[in-house]
């Protein structure tokens, strides 16, 4: 595999307040401070599977310009208020780090791929991200996001969609894609709970599932644990999308939830998206403070539940319709033809993000109050931060109301 070596500028580093001088107040740190990680999906630039597939120079910008209105009432297309930027370029991240640091977010979690054969969607973190100057602002981690890839650009109707690329993969392989994963835990903007990478796993059961069970699934995490050490790192925080923490068919080695986490080792579970614990409508609309009361009552239980650590999540909105395909006639089915959210009103997502906020402080220790938010750039879903030209900042800006 190709490595990548990280690029620096040289710079002075200031102590206490300067080089010489009069030391300036050490501010102490605020009691209710939280950690705020936006999941960044990267598939906004060029890749060769993509042009593979759907023809050269496709991107899921296409899908975006391509959405339209599916019923009376809906608001499409979204059109991004910074236009249609190749995520891949030092200079598009550059502004994407400059918001985030601007308006109180923390740090971006990669929806990062990697399949048995190696990487995919890897320019926005290798190209964008990491070879955009002013990196050392916003820290980032990885989500491996390792989901069967299907093919839904777009879909359509009540079909089930192919799939280009299969989720588990082999001890090997998983080896192979950990020497990478190690490597970027020595970047200097690598986020790290008490001084260990944070590394999330999106569907638990589809790993296991490629190890050939929980007791292999250990292993191998022991060692990526193994080599974090060996490059200087007390170990590694593991942590669990609780999308995919699920027991196989015909599972033996352990029963119940908590005790697969447990023989695995797993730091901490979270949560990627509302919807993945609340029940849309069967119309084609679906209140934003409905799934917001479901997935609190999720939320709310899910460390007992589970025996683990949780950092809550909060959703900007939903909104699949741009993954449809626009000449099918649109009724609520499968995914992506579901229910759109609404009435997600900067305002609303501002009281959630408070909500979360609450919950940190109460249920987390200090240093690991980690909120998890969906999403810097899920465009094709609605669930975005990025500025549109509807709303501008304003989610940003609630962010920034709440934690900056």
């Amino acid at each position: 595999m190709h490595r990548r070596e990280f690029i620096t500028t040289a710079g002075a580093t200031l102590l206490h307040g300067g080089l010489m001088g009069t030391p300036a107040a050490i501010t102490p740190p605020k009691t209710d401070a939280c950690i705020t990680a936006a999941y960044y999906f990267g598939n906004f630039h060029v890749d060769p599977r993509n042009e593979e597939a759907h023809g050269k120079g496709w991107t899921e910008w296409n899908l975006v310009k391509a959405a339209t209105p599916r019923f009376a009432g809906h608001h499409q297309p979204k059109v991004p208020q910074w236009g249609y930027a190749d995520e891949s370029t030092p200079e598009a991240f550059r502004q994407k780090i400059d918001a985030a640091s601007q308006h109180g977010v923390d740090a971006l979690l990669f929806d990062w791929y990697w399949y048995e054969d190696g990487p995919f969607l890897n320019g926005a973190l290798d190209k964008g991200y990491l070879m955009a100057p002013n990196n050392r602002d916003v820290q980032f981690a990885l989500m491996w996001a390792n989901h069967d890839w299907i093919d839904l650009h777009p879909a359509k109707l009540d079909s089930l969609g192919k799939v280009q690329f299969r989720g588990g993969i082999s001890r090997k392989a998983f080896d192979r894609m950990c020497d990478r994963v190690v490597q970027l835990f020595q970047h200097p903007s690598y986020l790290k709970l008490d001084g260990e990478p944070y590394f999330s796993i999106y569907e638990l059961f589809r790993f296991i599932e490629g190890m050939g069970g929980v007791s292999q699934a250990a292993l191998a995490l022991d060692a990526l644990r193994q080599k974090a050490r060996a490059a200087g790192f007390p170990g590694v925080h593991i942590n669990a999308v609780t999308w995919g923490v699920k027991l196989l068919p015909g599972e033996t080695e352990v029963h119940n939830l908590p005790q697969l986490l447990k023989q695995l080792r797993i730091d901490s579970t979270t949560s990627y998206v509302w919807i993945h614990h609340a029940q849309l409508s069967k119309e084609f609309q679906t209140e934003y403070e409905d799934v917001r009361r479901q997935y609190e009552k999720y939320r709310d239980n899910a460390s007992d539940d589970l025996g683990c650590m949780y950092f809550p999540n909060v959703t900007v909105g939903w909104d699949a319709s741009p993954r449809t395909c626009q000449t099918d006639n649109f009724r609520v089915s499968g995914y992506p033809f579901t229910s759109v959210v609404v009435n997600n009103s900067p305002q609303a997502f501002e009281d959630s993000l408070r909500s979360a906020k609450k919950f940190a402080v109460e249920h987390l220790p200090a240093g690991k109050r980690l909120v998890t938010l969906n999403s810097w750039n899920e465009w094709t879903e609605g669930s975005y931060l990025e500025p549109d030209m509807d709303h501008g900042t304003a989610y940003l800006d609630a962010v920034h109301n709440v934690f900056g």
